[in-house]
């Protein structure tokens, strides 16, 4: 029988929520397994919290208020945070992905969370 990790999209008005959110899913109260896209990319693959078997589902209830708190002004904000951050060679990629943003197209970071449920663990994840 599959683990199933519970999502509350009500409680996820931002990347940093998100992180918070799937942290306790995964290993409790104040669980924590990392707060960044590899960290989510190596959970999905099992062994780093979730079980190693890859028998194991995230139901990602009340998907839409995420969806929509992690679009567009959302993605913008981490962006930014990206650029001031990133090595001098991938600026200007990122700079790219932020003028985009700012534009309303792209990948939103709600996106870009699901492509990585898709990419890592097919059918893990559910939107519910």
């Amino acid at each position: 029988m599959a683990t199933i990790y519970v999502l509350d999209g009500t409680q996820i008005t931002t990347l940093e929520d998100f992180w918070r959110v799937v942290g306790e899913a995964v290993n409790g109260p104040g669980g924590y397994f990392g707060r960044n896209l590899d960290a989510l990319n190596d959970c999905l693959r099992g062994g780093f919290g979730t079980p190693d078997d890859d028998d194991f589902e995230f139901h990602w209830h009340d998907h839409a208020a995420s969806r929509e708190r992690l679009g567009y002004t959302e993605t913008v904000r981490q962006l930014e945070f990206r650029l001031a951050r990133c090595h001098p060679t991938n600026r200007p990629h990122v700079a790219q992905e932020l003028a985009a943003a700012r534009n309303g197209q792209g990948p939103t970071v709600f996106e870009w969370l699901v492509k990585i449920f898709e990419c890592q663990a097919p059918g893990s994840l559910e939107l519910l």
